[in-house]
């Protein structure tokens, strides 16, 4: 009797452990897959309010005259974020608009607005001298530098972002023309170049400065990388 006793303990014994180890294996697993599912969407890509770019290789280079009369290359901004937006000082309604925008924008970014830096490239350099950029800047931000130079070279700097405009001078008008104060058709988007170089965003026009700040933050944080 006492043997039989035993066996059936231990059985019984066996049979609990057999009913444990699988319970105990599929509550690691399940834990497990909560984990990774934390983990994933912890690193997940964050969606861009603006359009996002691939680029393969760093934006091309350029040295410009700035509003402050000092050449400016786009690799001597290495380090921040820049926003070139193609614009003039005449410009009646897109242009202050954007700007406005742009100054909303490095308000919402707090302390981060220092990781980013506003070039607004002249696209009337006829009449936009580096003193003329600079007093209308300073009705937006002090901070916002403008950039001038020959117009063949801001026409191939503008090519190369995807950004056209209409230049009077090479369009055909006679030095008179050229001499008035024209409208110039140009494209009104705003490219964003990341700290390393690479073009990487496009806003659109009237993308809200709260979008546009909350992107740049996403740069700056590089959680963007997952997507890439």
């Amino acid at each position: 009797m006492t043997h039989t006793t035993i066996d059936q303990t231990t059985a019984s014994t066996r049979s609990t452990s057999r009913r444990t180890i699988p319970w105990f294996t599929s509550s690691l697993v399940v834990f497990a897959a909560i984990i990774l599912l934390f983990v994933l969407w912890w690193l997940r890509p964050q969606p861009f309010h603006g359009m996002l770019l691939q680029s393969p290789e760093r934006a091309a280079d350029f040295t410009l005259t700035a509003s402050t009369g000092a050449p400016v290359r786009l690799s001597d901004l290495r380090g921040k974020i820049v926003l070139l937006f193609f614009g003039y000082t005449t410009c009646p309604d897109v242009c202050p608009l954007t700007l406005a925008e742009l100054k909303q924008m490095r308000q919402l970014m707090g302390d981060q607005a220092d990781q980013v830096q506003v070039l607004l490239l002249t696209v009337d350099p006829t009449h936009d001298t580096p003193e003329k950029l600079a007093h209308y800047l300073a009705a937006f931000d002090d901070t916002f530098v403008g950039l001038t130079g020959p117009v063949e070279t801001l026409s191939a700097v503008a090519t190369g972002f995807g950004v056209f405009f209409d230049d009077h001078v090479s369009a055909g008008h006679t030095a008179s023309h050229a001499a008035a104060i024209l409208p110039v058709e140009h494209t009104s988007t705003v490219v964003v170049v990341d700290a390393e170089g690479y073009t990487r965003l496009l806003f659109p026009p009237g993308m809200s400065p709260a979008d546009m700040a909350e992107d740049l933050k996403q740069l700056i944080s590089k959680n963007y990388l997952f997507k890439l």
